[in-house]
């Protein structure tokens, strides 16, 4: 988001803080989800709610009328601040409701000591995924009725992955809106760190990192960025040795492979 909308979400997200403590972040999560796919799909109900011509109070009043009695009033309120103000496009209201679910579902998975359970279980789901084409199809096809990817999901991953995680890669299979399965992932992922405000380094290395490597990596990488890192390690024997990182556009590389490579490019040059 950026300028008037980067603004708004400041002001929801202040009012979602003031609300969501005494809240059941599960539910929470649910229902705001809920309403971000409401609105999503319901194109003239999103124009007006996000109508920046119309007065506050009155889409205020609306999406009372619309939502009162049946969502919790944690969800009602962080709806109304979100109606209330404006935003640069239509759809950066809905994509402040989405957004805002995953920090519930984020935030129920720390209150249970386990998000760093679910930033590597997105992970590794992403990967299953990529490696997996008829998996891929299945979860990706909208002609695929939802109730059956709800059916498919829970049949891989009901009692395997935190509720937290459920929730999430539910959302992102059910409700896309034009993303990638695997872009979906990795937003939601980046999402899920912020909760602790910490950057995401996706790890290739030819062989499994001991705990301790990962500790200096950790540590290394923290006195480089200046955040806390979580460590997303693939093993992937293509890089032959050596390891490579990836935080954002950044990508450090000491792969053989990598040197191999770059052999290759000076000697075509």
């Amino acid at each position: 988001m950026r300028g008037l909308s980067r603004a708004s979400l400041a002001e929801v997200e202040e009012r979602f803080n003031a609300v969501a403590g005494s809240a059941d972040l599960g539910s929470l999560a649910d229902e705001l989800f809920a309403v971000a796919d409401l609105f999503d799909r319901e194109h003239g109900l999103r124009r007006y709610l996000s109508d920046p011509a119309r007065l506050a109070t009155q889409k205020a009043q609306a999406a009372r009328v619309l939502l009162e009695g049946k969502v919790g009033d944690a969800t009602l309120e962080t709806v109304v601040q979100a109606v209330s103000v404006k935003w640069s496009r239509a759809g950066d209201l809905v994509d402040a409701l989405e957004r805002l679910g995953v920090t519930a579902a984020s935030a129920e998975a720390e209150a249970q000591s386990r998000l760093d359970d679910v930033e590597d279980e997105l992970f590794r789901f992403g990967r299953i995924v990529a490696s997996n084409l008829s998996l891929y199809r299945a979860l990706s096809d909208p002609a695929v009725a939802e109730r059956a990817k709800r059916e498919l999901l829970g049949s891989l991953l009901a009692g395997k992955v935190t509720p937290s995680t459920l929730r999430l890669v539910t959302q992102l299979v059910v409700h896309p809106r034009g993303r990638s399965l695997d872009r979906g992932l990795e937003e939601f992922g980046s999402l899920v760190a912020a909760q602790r405000q910490r950057l995401v380094a996706v790890v290739r290395s030819a062989v499994e990192l001991s705990e301790e490597q990962r500790r200096r990596l950790a540590t290394w990488l923290r006195a480089s960025y200046g955040h806390d890192v979580h460590l997303n390690v693939e093993v992937d024997p293509r890089v032959l040795g050596g390891f490579s990182v990836q935080i954002g556009d950044d990508l450090i590389d000491t792969t053989v492979a990598g040197r191999i490579e770059e052999v290759r490019r000076r000697l075509a040059g």
